[in-house]
């Protein structure tokens, strides 16, 4: 049996179409499945939802979506472990290829991602960088990541330590016990953060994330906190002006003008 967890919080606008999605792509499939949803704690009609679409709910009030990947594998049927966003719709490539990798032996995988509608500028340009680095390191995905039981139990599943990152530390485990496959079919996941919330504040929290290390994306406090991110975002962009300024005053007038007058990211 093959089961596909998706953890959800308020997701009464997007978990429909996720889950009509992934009837649609086991249309046919040789294997039985079942699609349990994880309401983690959510105050909307998301446990309703996903109850008319037939899917299976679990509940929990952690606030944490490796919690509540880990409650959805603890209560699935399944030897294959399918874990989708409840923002992200996948299709039936995503899971004759992702099934034909664990019968080669590898030990789990993920696949890219696209962003639905439009996403602004900035945030294009960033995720090809980021996008390019992250999977080129053979890194899954949060979005949507596979593999069996046996390997599931064997890493210990997702690390609750963390509020953020988890899939890094998942695909990192995986990968000790075999070879690890992203899938070149990408899914389709929400842009709507990307919509919701101005570039300071997305590039100021992955700032902090990576500036603060494993210990900062222990804390939801910290990851949170609506004045932190703005602050350091703010701290660092000075800090880097004024480096900028510095340098600038030390380069002679001739050569600065040959060596940059190129507009920033003009090499993407």
């Amino acid at each position: 049996m093959v089961s596909f967890i998706v953890p959800a919080y308020n997701e009464e606008l997007e978990l429909s179409s996720t889950l009509a999605a992934i009837c649609a792509a086991t249309s046919g499939l040789s294997q039985p499945f079942e699609i349990i949803v994880v309401d983690d704690a959510s105050t909307d009609a998301t446990p309703e939802i996903a109850e008319q679409a037939g899917a299976r709910v679990v509940s929990i009030h952690r606030r944490q979506i490796a919690a509540a990947r880990n409650a959805g594998a603890r209560a699935a049927c399944g030897e294959y472990l399918f874990f989708v966003d409840a923002d992200t719709r996948i299709n039936r490539t995503h899971i004759t290829k992702a099934m034909a990798a664990l019968g080669a032996g590898y030990a789990g995988g993920s696949a890219r991602g696209v962003m639905d509608g439009f996403i602004p500028l900035w945030s294009r340009i960033f995720l090809r960088a980021f996008c390019t680095l992250y999977f080129g390191l053979n890194l899954g995905a949060g979005a949507f990541l596979f593999t069996t039981r046996r390997n599931f139990e064997a890493t210990g599943g997702f690390d609750e330590q963390y509020f953020a990152g988890e899939e890094v530390y998942f695909s990192l485990a995986l990968r000790k016990l075999g070879r690890f496959k992203v899938l070149r079919e990408p899914v389709l996941t929400s842009g709507r953060k990307l919509r919701m919330y101005p570039a300071k504040e997305i590039l100021g929290t992955l700032f902090i994330m990576i500036l603060g290390g494993p210990r900062m994306v222990r804390s939801r406090a910290r990851l949170f906190s609506s004045t932190l991110a703005p602050s350091l975002w703010q701290k660092a962009t000075k800090r880097w002006i004024l480096r900028r300024s510095n340098c600038m005053k030390k380069i002679p007038a001739a050569r600065m003008c040959r060596s940059h007058c190129s507009p920033a990211g003009s090499s993407i």
